[in-house]
């Protein structure tokens, strides 16, 4: 005969080997939404890196924005792409909106660049839209770099790095 123990885990494993998909996806909701933005940056570094392996550097900034929207996703990230964000002066919105390249779980803003040289007006513009949009992290991305490496820059906005998102 067996203990109450015994069986209490004989269940809980019959649970666990028969659990439905829908579980499964929320378990991984679950940790994507509460993830830190170290996580979540560490995951977004290595879609860049995918992206750079399969299609190198010298293509338009609309393809990598694509392949990297696709790569995000597979990963099971919610991915925006040119999102509006309003300019606010003085609390009065002045009818022109900026466009966000891509905004990861609605914490992480992605600029892409496919320029020979990344100038200090690239990294002003990420750090406005950080500051309009009233996010944390952003990074920079140049596809157009013999090494991955050097194209990307990482812009913080007031952030604490082990705060969940």
């Amino acid at each position: 005969m067996l203990s109450w123990v015994s069986r209490r885990t004989r269940i809980s494993s019959h649970r666990t080997r028969f659990t439905s998909r829908r579980t499964r996806k929320t378990r991984r909701f679950y940790y994507i939404c509460f993830m830190t933005y170290r996580e979540l940056t560490y995951i977004i570094r290595g879609c860049v890196y995918e992206v750079y392996k399969q299609l190198g550097p010298g293509l338009l900034e609309s393809v990598y924005e694509r392949a990297l929207i696709y790569e995000l996703q597979s990963r099971g990230l919610h991915v925006q792409s040119q999102v509006s964000v309003p300019i606010l002066y003085k609390g009065q919105n002045l009818g022109t909106d900026l466009r966000i390249d891509i905004l990861v779980n609605n914490a992480v803003v992605i600029e892409l660049k496919s320029v020979e040289t990344v100038l200090q007006v690239h990294k002003k513009q990420l750090l406005s839209y950080l500051r309009l949009a009233d996010k944390r992290v952003g990074y920079l991305v140049n596809f157009n770099e013999h090494d991955i490496d050097l194209g990307i820059t990482r812009i913080v906005n007031n952030l604490d790095e082990n705060a969940d998102i």
